[in-house]
């Protein structure tokens, strides 16, 4: 079985979220279970290409609307990553310094367009088109719809939402850069009056999934205006836990961290890595140490960070450390909070969040929306106690320490008072005999993707191709 997963981003070469870090991880358990899977991204202008070799295994030219533009396909030479990795070079609109902009559609347009018309010329074709967001979202519609690909129409397609917040929406007006199809198939493109690459690929692919059980129900209900649209397809629905890759994320072997550690010397393994984030960021390593690590937004409840920082350093004997960004207002606002006990890490730094999984007590992850969450899964293999709120992927992770094999801390919904609550918990937790007992217990748990990746492979299997 040859599957082919097309996606925006994959771990290490371009990342903005999760998505790269599952596209990067997937193909190679999956190949240890027999089939043979490969990644096909945009080539962009970073330090992964501009560091790495890569060959020109084809090359023509994709029409968008009346305009024309050169393409590549290139092959990276090594095998560093597990898996062949394919990028399809478009350097009038992919060849950028960023991944994503305010007005994509042109790019990723082009971007699954010659994808298609790559694989069109290849002598053995998929046995799968694995697709992975709206990005790639109209690769099921074109294989069904458009007259070019009828060739194509019977490889069976999986859609993989990642996020379903972000839809591709663009106007009919520029339908016209879609590969003729016959019009009467609008509809499958059309979602509330516009062109909806996710809906669209909600509706024409073969099998759909996301990212873990709980999200799956939980868009049935809230789908940015997509809930209908699931509900009617739910037969086809179905939700897949993410794992993540425990080759790169193992702290016996990270060479990110001051110190490596097992579950046997963890204690004196995450010591060091914290003993190194508190002298860096001028923090009493004899506090409990609470973290978080992603993006400053409102799905993470990070409009609500500042007073909550404020409100528990005020109650509680403890030190936050914060790496991310995201909107202007929630960083100045936490440039704001004196630097006592508290600092921040505006950006992202890949090192810098290994070694704060590492030397972290507490990972604060209060969102209102996660789909799956890979950063509990990080922080439990680093033996780093996770305080989530109980949705998503987060409530299918995360037991509570009250509840009969708990382990964590969980809240139930995001205001200030809940999650400071939380946190005045795990500080009690911190001087509890039991918090030491937990690191070894939580870093025995297997959230690695050899699960998920033998249930996607039923998923192929369950299709005819």
């Amino acid at each position: 079985m040859k599957i082919l997963h097309i996606s925006a981003e994959c771990f290490p070469i371009a990342k903005v979220g999760g998505l790269a870090d599952v596209v990067g991880a997937l193909p190679k358990y999956q190949k240890e279970l027999g089939p043979t899977a490969s990644v096909v991204m945009p080539y962009y202008n970073n330090t992964f290409t501009q560091n790495n070799s890569f060959e020109t295994i084809h090359e023509h030219y994709i029409a968008l609307g009346h305009e024309y533009y050169h393409f590549k396909i290139l092959r990276l030479t090594n095998n560093q990553l597990g898996f062949d990795l394919f990028c399809v070079d478009v350097p009038d609109l992919l060849y950028t310094d960023f991944v994503y902009s305010d007005d994509d559609t042109q790019r990723f347009l082009a971007f699954q367009i010659a994808t298609l018309d790559w694989i069109l010329t290849l002598k053995e074709k998929p046995d799968v088109v694995h697709v992975h967001d709206h990005h790639t979202g109209l690769i099921p519609f074109m294989l069904s719809c458009s007259f070019k690909y009828e060739l194509l129409k019977n490889i069976p397609t999986v859609l993989t939402i990642h996020n379903a917040q972000y839809q591709g929406w663009f106007p009919h007006e520029q339908g016209h850069l879609i590969p003729p199809f016959n019009h009467e198939k609008t509809g499958l493109l059309d979602w509330d009056g516009s062109i909806n690459s996710l809906a669209a690929a909600i509706k024409c692919a073969w099998q759909v999934t996301t990212v873990s059980p709980t999200y799956m129900e939980e868009l049935k209900h809230k789908a940015n205006g997509l809930e209908d649209l699931l509900l009617q397809e739910s037969n086809k629905c179905s939700g897949i836990l993410n794992g993540i890759d425990w080759n790169v994320w193992n702290p016996e072997t990270d060479e990110r961290l001051l110190k490596n550690y097992s579950k046997n010397t963890a204690i004196s393994g995450k010591k060091a890595n914290k003993k190194w984030l508190c002298e860096t960021f001028n923090l009493d390593v004899e506090k409990p140490l609470f973290t978080f690590i992603g993006r400053l937004v409102g799905e993470k409840g990070a409009e609500l960070f500042s007073e909550i920082f404020k409100e528990a350093l005020a109650n509680n004997s403890i030190s936050i450390l914060l790496l991310g960004s995201g909107h202007p207002a929630t960083e100045a606002e936490l440039a704001a909070i004196p630097k006592e006990n508290f600092n921040t890490f505006i950006g992202y730094d890949e090192k810098l969040a290994h070694i704060m999984y590492a030397g972290a007590d507490f990972l604060l992850m209060p969102s209102r929306v996660e789909p799956c969450g890979l950063n509990q899964m990080y922080s439990l293999r680093y033996g780093t106690v996770p305080i989530v709120n109980a949705v998503g992927g987060l409530k299918d992770t995360i037991i509570d320490i009250e509840n009969a094999n708990g382990f964590g801390i969980v809240h139930h919904g995001v205001t200030v008072e809940k999650v400071t609550s939380a946190i005045a918990k795990a500080t009690n937790y911190y001087s509890n005999k039991e918090f030491k007992k937990n690191i070894k217990k939580i870093m025995s748990i297997d959230h690695s993707w050899n699960t998920s990746a033998a249930a996607y492979v039923n998923v192929y299997k369950s299709l005819k191709y």
